[in-house]
């Protein structure tokens, strides 16, 4: 199981503007991330509609981090472009149906529900000050 394509470009996304400090044009981001600018641009307004990054225009516009590294959450990330919360099934989601035809709670739903609190849980565990530490952490490791 992964999380779509598109969650992932958004999780570099992130850590790319968070790695930076300031403010980076779709172009730049895309080009970093091997990412077209038209797909780029997609998930940048999802980040954007959720407060995640801000966008800026003219000139010297572009996008930077809504929020300080250590307060983005790769949680805000996933939810952004996956909905929130994140689950594993959608019988779980709300509205989900069962793919059985069953009504009511399941052993299936109920172990998948489980399951997706603790994902939502360690995704809420991990900021992108955490990741830029041990990207620099194994990094300067890698180079000794």
């Amino acid at each position: 199981m992964y999380l779509t394509q598109e969650t992932d470009y958004a999780v570099r996304i992130v850590y790319c503007l968070a790695e930076s400090g300031g403010r980076k044009d779709a172009g730049s981001l895309g080009a970093q991330m091997n990412v077209t600018l038209r797909f780029s641009l997609k998930i940048l307004g999802k980040l954007s509609a959720a407060g995640v990054v801000k966008s800026f225009k003219g000139t010297h516009g572009g996008y930077e981090l809504a929020r300080d590294p250590s307060q983005i959450t790769l949680k805000d990330v996933v939810d952004a472009v996956e909905g929130s919360p994140y689950v594993i099934s959608r019988c779980i989601s709300q509205g989900g149906e069962c793919n059985r035809g069953a009504s009511g709670c399941c052993a299936f739903q109920h172990e998948f529900a489980k399951i997706s609190e603790s994902i939502n849980r360690q995704l809420s565990a991990v900021t992108f000050a955490d990741l830029l530490k041990k990207e620099k952490h194994e990094t300067s490791q890698t180079a000794k």
